[in-house]
């Protein structure tokens, strides 16, 4: 797999320490939740307050994008730690006659390029959807064609990716759906969170092999239950979501337990401790599954009062571990510094993503002298001396998160453009020098 670095700023020496680190780090919002919620704010029957939302590249895109439909988004003072909180009034009922088709940038951005396309479905005329060159290749046909089953049309070239043109005319009829969403969740999500606006609700049926990331499936349905949508998944691959209004809301935020993985993970590194503030009690977030990946990893995790705190055990143990989904990347770089084999299985999805994670992972472990191979549905790493060199990101920020997990552990690792890490945490840099400097000779 190639990575070619032309035109990208200059490498970003990963911070090494021999030493443990001992440190209390907050992060910002979580991504999931964010972009879900302003999704439903803009579909809501009143104003909406997101309180200490996350403040990100792909939040940044999918405010845009509500703006671009006709909702209001405005930033005002809260009490979070990393920006404003957010009020959505949502989109109008009538909406100005627009000059020309309304434009969307997906950027990278999941979320964005997948759950706002039947959000436009919504709004009469034609909104073009394109993004980044990345963007460009990630999986849409199951999106595309859901939407020509509900009755819209979309002109996409016959790619089945971006760009495309979506034409809306008001409430699509809604009822009945087959779709595969074997490549992504993200496509029972999109098609759930617009339902509740669809003339006759949505009964979604997923058709294929395994839907992969099914907790990110389980958070929509809880974030829709939460203002006041009925929706029935009692049966397996079936989703049925009642036509009715969405309740206006006032809610925080949970942080963003994916993005502490890494700082997490530092923890077991360098047998130092750890502690992330603010960890819910219960959570929809696939990140909580932090909880028990660590231990099994060799880490010592205690949950007590808000705060998640990790210790580090002296080694970092293989294993084998099924279903990390998006914490795959941060996963794959603690197993690279492990003294035995390490499975990872159920991520084959995981090629579709920012980028092919598996690839890329394989290709930057190996690059630093580890022993990483690719399997049909996941990875295979087994124990090696890696030296310094240079890790490529693919734009891809769980890779640059990753790169500098390594650097921790491996004097004179580079990453390359870890300024993508502000798809998902601005921040990162900082908060990471910050940790670093709390280890102690």
């Amino acid at each position: 797999m190639t990575a070619p670095n032309a035109g990208l700023p200059a490498p970003w020496p990963a911070p090494f320490t021999a030493s443990p680190v001992e440190a209390t780090v907050s992060v910002p919002g979580s991504k999931s939740l964010t972009n879900r919620y302003l999704v439903l704010a803009a579909l809501a029957d009143g104003r909406s307050r997101l309180r200490a939302p996350l403040h990100s590249r792909d939040s940044e895109l999918m405010v845009s994008a509500l703006r671009a439909l006709g909702a209001v988004v405005t930033e005002v003072e809260g009490s979070g730690a990393f920006g404003p909180d957010l009020l959505v009034d949502p989109l109008p009922a009538v909406l100005p006659a627009a000059a020309g088709p309304r434009r969307v940038d997906c950027g990278l951005a999941g979320t964005v390029m997948r759950f706002v396309p039947p959000l436009a479905a919504l709004v009469p005329g034609s909104t073009v959807f394109d993004g980044d060159p990345h963007a460009r290749v990630r999986p849409m046909s199951a999106v595309i064609d859901a939407l020509r089953g509900l009755g819209l049309q979309v002109d996409d070239g016959g790619r089945g990716t971006l760009p495309f043109t979506l034409t809306g005319s008001g409430a699509p009829s809604g009822g009945r759906l087959v779709i595969d969403a074997s490549a992504s969740s993200q496509f029972v999500s999109a098609l759930l969170l617009a339902a509740p606006r669809f003339e006759n609700g949505l009964h979604l049926v997923h058709r294929g092999p395994a839907l992969p990331s099914p907790d990110h499936v389980a958070m929509t349905v809880h974030v829709l239950r939460s203002v006041g949508v009925q929706v029935d998944d009692s049966v397996p691959n079936e989703w049925q979501v009642a036509p009715g209004p969405i309740a206006a809301f006032d809610t925080a935020i949970e942080p963003d337990l994916s993005n502490a993985g890494p700082f997490l993970g530092a923890a077991l590194v360098t047998s130092g401790t750890v502690r992330i503030t603010g960890w819910p009690a219960e959570t929809t977030q696939v990140g909580d599954k932090w909880r028990s990946i660590l231990p099994a990893l060799g880490a010592e995790v205690h949950l007590a009062d808000g705060t998640l705190t990790v210790t580090g055990s002296g080694r970092i143990s293989g294993a084998e571990l099924a279903g990390t989904s998006e914490l795959a990347p941060t996963v794959a770089a603690l197993c690279a510094l492990a003294d035995s084999p390490s499975v990872l299985t159920g991520i084959a999805h995981l090629r579709g993503h920012e980028t092919d994670r598996l690839a890329a992972l394989v290709t930057e472990i190996n690059r630093l002298g580890g022993d990483a191979e690719e399997t049909p549905d996941g990875l295979l790493i087994r124990p090696a001396a890696l030296h310094g060199g240079t890790w490529n990101t693919y734009a891809d920020h769980r890779m640059a998160t990753a790169g500098a997990l390594i650097g921790l552990a491996v004097r004179g690792v580079e990453v390359q453009d870890i300024g993508t890490t502000a798809k998902t945490l601005p921040q990162f840099p900082e908060l990471w020098q910050q940790l670093t400097q709390t280890a102690v000779a």
